[in-house]
Parts: C-alpha cells; structure tokens; sequence
C-alpha cells in the first residue's frame, strides 16, 4: 500500500509553492547536511520563507520512508519494520524541531501564521502514520512474535505497538476519520490558546509618569521600566509589563496599592477580557474535543486516557497526593495569611487581605520575622557568578565540564553556547542557555533540544540542547542581580539539561520517560542551590567580590521555608483545576469556565487571596498541550526529588561520588529503556516516601 498526499497536504502546495521550493532546493539550509560546528542547526541561514518547503518536503520523503516499510516483501521483523520506522523522517524531524525552539523562544507574527497553516497539515500527516493499517499489521506481527531482543529493543517494540494502539489503529474507519478531525481541532486549538495567551501578556503596560508612584521598588527594576518606555517611544516615563520579572517584583515591593492591584487583575484576567484574544471559548472548545477523543478511544474521560502512560496511572493516585499535601497546606497558607494581615493593620491599612497584597506583606512580614528581604541578596546573585556555581556543583557530581563556545550559530543573538564535555575530554553535547525577555518569547522557563542523542551506523549523536528563561533583565549598563527563586529556576532546567546530555538510548522510540518522572532530574538539582558550601562557591558580591556573609548564610537557610503555605497551595489549586477538567466525563452544553473554577476552589475552601499559580484562561501547561492533566507531574516528581536529594545527605557529602554515579547511572541514562519506578529503585533501593517532601517544604 502507497500512502497518498491527503487531501489537505494537497490543497497546501500550490504552483507559487513549488516554484519557491524548486528556487530554493539549494539554498535552503534544511535540505542538506549541517556544516557547522558540532552539526548544530545553521540558525543563522535560516529565514522564514524556508519552513514551509522543508516541511513539505519533510513529510514527502517520511511517506515515502513508511511505503517502503510497508511494500517490504520480506517477513516483518524487528530491523525492518521496528527500527526502520523509527529511524525514518529525520528530515521532518529536523525542521520541527528548530521551527517549535525557535516558536516558542523568538517567534514572530510570520511564524504564528505559519504555525496556523501547518497544524493541520501536520496532524493529518502524523494520523496517515499512525492509522495506516499495513504497517500497523507489520507491526502488530512483529509485537505478537517473541524474538530475541536485548531490553532496550523489547521496550521500543512494546512502546511502537502501543503507540499505535493509542493513536487509534484498532478502531474502526469511520472513529478514524473522526478521530483524525478531533485531533485536527485539537491542535489547532491548543495553538489558539498559546498565541492567545502571549498577546495578552504583550498587550498589558502599566506606564508610570510620576516619580513618586516608584516608591519601594529596586533600583534594577526601575532602570528597566524606563529602558523599556524609551524604547516605546514614552522616554521619562515607566512600563510595567506582565511578564514575570516585572510584574513579580512589582507586586512584592511597590508601596502603592492601588497600583499593585491595577497589575494583579490584569495579569490573573489575561486570556479572560472578552477581546479577540480571549481563551474561554477556546477552553470550552478543548475539554469537550478531549472529553470525545477520551470516549473514542474506550475511557471514561480524558484523564484516564493520560494517565494510563504515567508513573501515576490512575486519577485516584493523583487525588491522594494532592489531598494529602493540600491539608498541610492550607493550615500553612492560613497561618501565613494571619502574618500578613496583621503586618497590614499594623500599617494602618483598614479592611481584608487582597491578592494584590500578598506578596509585598509576604516580603515586609518575613524581613520582621529573618531579618531579610530579597534586595538584600540579589547583589549576591549576579548571573554569571550563580551559573558559575552552577558549572561547579555539576562538575563535582558528575565530573563533566561546560566551555563558552563563541564561535557557533545560536537560536538568537542573546544565547550563549557552551561545550560539555565528559571528565576523559569526550564530547557530550551542546547547550544553549537564553536568560531575559523579549516581546517574541512565550512566559516562563523551559529546557528544549535541537537534536536529542542517538545513534546512527553505531556512533553516538550528541543531543544540541537549549535553556529558555526569563530572567530580570538588567537596565543599561547594569548587571543581572538574580532573586533566590531565579537562581533555582537555573538550577531546574540545567537539570533537565543533564538528563538531555546523559541519555545514551539507540532509539527515539526510547528517549522520553513518562511526565511526572520527567522533572525529578530538574527538581533534585533545585536542592543544591541554597546549601551553605554550595553558596560559598559562587555567591559573590558583585561589586566588591567579597563572598556572602556567614550572617546572611543563615538568615536564608533560616528564612527558606517561610512563604511555603502559598507557593504550595497556589500550586496545588492549578493541580486540582487541571484533574478536575480532564475527569469530567460529560462536557454540558452550557458549561462556564469561569464557575467551574470558582466552584474547583470553593470545594477545596481555598483562600481568596491565593489564585491558582495558573488561571484557566492562561494555564498553557494543560490547555496548550504538554501537561495536560499532568501539572500534578510537579508534586509527583518532587516526592521522588526529595527522597533523592536525602540519599546524598545521608552519606555526610552532598557530592558523594558514589550516590552521583548511581543517580547518573540508573536516573539520567536509561531514558525510559526501564520502568519509571524500577530505574527509581534501582537507584535508591526503596520506593520513595511522602515525609521528605513535607518536611523540605516546612509542612510537617
């Protein structure tokens, strides 16, 4: 069987198309074999007008790649059809992989519409993979045959054969052809709300124009609101944004409270403003598409359909976790609110605690309390100092190193590069790291790849890996001076990174561990940050050098746990609000986000001052795709982080070199060659316990 162009692959090329594709047959970077240092992508040719012919192209040659699986007349067997189709679509791969980097960390309005047009393309392409019936029968020959695999062979065949399964290749034609058209919409949909989302992050300013409104906040922040209103075009003024390193420090420092609540709405109603950017609908849209697909494919609801591939497994285990740490949690929460709202009338200000409020009486209440407030480390905390420390603590554990490398095309100007290298001199890979924001990167953090590691004729492929942040960028002529929960946002993806450098697997198929393992390689690193021999090793002041005080060593260690109660409550709701989604097993016809999420907080008698770390009509974790019915992954992932992290302390040397290489060995090697919780026994002997978690978090 030949698998032909579908219909809507068909109606995208046009005769301009192939005309620009022949034109650019030698020219475009994508159709021919990187020549740059290390085999990185060549970003620095890539122009826009290059996606859409090597995408095509891409998926031409990856049908043309499943034909000839398919056409195969010799018996079906491990080589020729399991590993083959893993192998195939490296070109379409390639192009996905830098297009998605480069999306989500540099985007622009021609690549949204891009983005648009191609959604569909690709979805339709991906569903003629996976319910092509002649292959899947290959496939399901090979599965039903024993043979004499090695293990990591027998977990690709055994994960090929249920990714079919769970991509729809049992079901009928016509629950194909609707399931083709739900994951459609369901694509385009998730890309509506991430594109949403960004706008109405960009669309915010707050523009101070009196000098006094600047009261109680950090000079660096000051310096960059007036960079940013020159380069608006409103020079002698102020802009505030919504992106996190504004607006955060802005809600925990600024005097005015009137202010703070102009910029708490708007950023907790992004999404949520009945504009042309507005997410309700498209939620709605969502659920009720996932809910359709769930019953299609023979559960109940969508997060029965999710969570059968976690370590998780079931809603019920997600629930328990939850509830379990919710009730400390709030007891936490509720005492810390007294905190505040006491400091607040002894201030003299009349009336209730406010959301808008939190975090500047969070900051004065814990200064009264430790004697420190935040201003008083950053100077501690200059960015190149925290990644120095950084290079250090992973130099000690795993005895690798990390070399600028300046010579080398980059995602974006403001990246840097850097070599790692194994303790022998052998070449582990590339990374990228790109600290501050700009209106063309998405919110938040995240850890990507260029190229993931595998092998190809035997040789290992080293993985091109890339750290996206967005990190208080200093004012003109300043240094970047990171907050404590900056420097541990480092720590994190370089985390993920690691797991991204040591993965050694021959196959994609066995890359990628389930969702709520992935971030026990990012969390556990968290742990290091803030350990007095480890601050000792980069926190330097940044004017004088001078290494921080044995004094404010301990006023943090001391202050470390203050705050808890909300950051693990306004976590633990976006949780709930998630699950709650995805275990409906009916959508109504009038069904309102918004009192479903008012109704998901009432049942858990939330503090009104605590929003959700993510409303729904900005949670892109779950709405955009990614952590759908997954945001739990966090907590899962930090009970297991927390347990490890104490395998180090309790040999007396947090860079004990024999708990390192079993970590290294059993957690940041196999990929997910074994099971999740087997590589976790592996590495510590016992499954992991609540208790750690609780007490790292001051909640027992």
């Amino acid at each position: 069987m030949t698998i032909g162009l579908s219909a809507a692959l068909v109606s995208g090329i046009n005769a301009a198309d192939n005309k620009k594709e022949t034109n650019m047959n030698e020219t475009n970077p994508f159709f021919t074999e990187y020549a740059t240092p290390f085999g990185v992508p060549p970003f620095n040719k890539i122009r826009i007008e290059h996606y859409k012919p090597a995408l095509l192209k891409g998926m031409e040659e990856h049908k043309k790649e499943i034909d000839a699986i398919v056409n195969n007349q010799a018996t079906a067997d491990f080589e020729n059809t399991i590993a083959a189709l893993d192998r195939c679509g490296s070109l379409l791969r390639n192009v996905r992989t830098v297009f998605a980097g480069l999306n989500s960390a540099n985007t622009s309005a021609e690549m949204e519409a891009l983005n648009r047009e191609m959604s569909p393309l690709m979805s339709a392409h991906y569903d003629d993979v996976n319910l092509n019936k002649n292959l899947f029968e290959k496939v399901k020959y090979v599965y039903e045959r024993p043979s004499n695999l090695n293990k990591e062979q027998k977990k690709l065949l055994e994960e090929t054969y249920k990714g079919f399964v769970r991509s729809g290749a049992n079901l009928s034609d016509d629950k194909q052809t609707r399931l083709r058209e739900l994951n459609s919409q369901i694509s385009l949909l998730q890309l509506t709300f991430g594109q949403n989302m960004l706008k109405e992050t960009n669309a915010f300013q707050l523009v101070i124009e009196k000098e006094e409104d600047l009261s109680g906040l950090p000079r660096n922040l000051i310096g960059t609101a007036a960079d940013d209103a020159k380069a608006a075009g409103k020079e002698g003024k102020w802009i505030f944004t919504l992106h996190n390193p504004s607006v955060m420090p802005f809600l925990q420092f600024a005097d005015k409270r009137e202010l703070r609540e102009k910029i708490f709405n708007g950023y907790i109603n992004r999404g949520n403003n009945n504009n042309d950017a507005d997410n309700k609908d498209v939620v709605k849209q969502l659920v009720t598409l996932r809910q359709e697909k769930a019953k299609l494919m023979g559960y109940e609801n969508f997060a029965a359909f999710t969570l059968e591939e976690r370590m998780a497994k079931n809603a019920e285990n997600v629930y328990e976790l939850l509830d379990n740490v919710w009730a400390p949690a709030l007891i936490k929460a509720k005492e810390e609110a007294a905190d505040l709202q006491a400091m607040m009338n002894k201030e003299g200000i009349e009336g209730e605690l406010k959301g808008w409020d939190w975090r500047y009486y969070n900051e004065k209440v814990k200064k009264a309390k430790y004697d420190i407030d935040e201003n008083e480390v950053r100077p501690y905390f200059k960015l190149e100092n925290v990644l120095d420390g950084l290079f250090q603590v992973v130099e000690k554990l795993y005895h690798i190193t990390f070399t600028e490398i300046k010579d080398i095309p980059k995602p974006h100007e403001d990246a840097m590069a850097f070599e790692c290298k194994d303790a022998d001199g052998t070449h582990r890979g590339v990374l990228y790291m790109d600290f501050f924001p700009r209106a063309s990167k998405r919110g938040g953090a995240w850890c990507g790849a260029y190229r993931s590691q595998t092998y190809k004729e035997g040789k290992r492929v080293a993985p091109v890996v890339t750290i996206v942040c967005n990190f208080t960028k200093p004012s003109a002529g300043q240094r970047a001076l990171l907050s404590i929960d900056e420097a541990e946002t480092m720590f994190h993806e370089f985390g993920h990174a690691l797991h991204n450098l040591f993965k050694d697997v021959h196959y994609y198929g066995v890359s990628n561990v389930p969702r709520d393992f992935v971030e026990l390689p990012s969390q556990i690193m968290e742990h290091w940050l803030l350990e007095p021999e480890v601050l000792k090793l980069y926190a330097k002041h940044y004017l004088s050098g001078e290494m921080i005080p044995e004094a404010l060593v301990r006023k943090i260690d001391n202050s470390g746990k203050y705050g808890q109660g909300f950051a693990t409550a306004e976590y633990l709701q976006a949780s709930f609000l998630d699950m709650d989604y995805h275990v409906l097993k009916e959508i109504p016809a009038n069904f309102d986000i918004l009192t479903f999420e008012s109704e998901s907080m009432n049942r858990r008698k939330a503090l009104s001052q605590i929003p959700p770390r993510y409303r729904t009509t900005y949670f892109n974790h779950t709405m955009g795709g990614g952590y759908t019915a997954g945001y739990y992954s966090y907590m899962w992932s930090e009970v297991l982080d927390a347990d490890a992290f104490d395998a180090f302390k309790e040999t007396g040397n947090i860079f004990d070199k024999k708990t390192a290489d079993k970590f290294r060995d059993f957690i940041l090697t196999p990929g997910s060659i074994d099971d999740a919780m087997d590589m976790y026994k592996n590495f510590r002997g016992k499954e992991p316990g609540i208790d750690p978690l609780l007490k790292n978090r001051g909640l027992k």
